[in-house]
């Protein structure tokens, strides 16, 4: 049997969470920002932005989940997101 190693002061850790912030307009559609995110947060909505592209958004089941890591913020590639802190 393997035994899950345990950090001593778990107890005592936070774990940050956030929301990502879309800038509708701005988005291309790439995708990134739903690629690169560590916990799937983000999907594709289903409207569009003035462009003609689909922009991403959080559903509605997945609200709370971002760990604020910013990939999604990192990749795009048009600063169309951004994640705010939530604690």
């Amino acid at each position: 049997m393997i035994k899950k190693r345990m950090l001593l002061n778990l107890d005592k850790l936070k774990i940050p969470k956030g929301k990502p912030i879309v800038f509708a307009e701005r988005c291309k559609g790439c995708g990134l920002c739903i690629e690169y995110c560590p916990k799937q947060v983000l999907s594709f909505s289903d409207d569009y932005n003035e462009k003609g592209y689909h922009y991403p958004v959080i559903p509605p089941e997945k609200e709370g989940e971002c760990i604020r890591c910013g990939f999604c913020r990192q990749v795009c590639p048009d600063f169309a997101i951004y994640v705010e802190d939530e604690n």
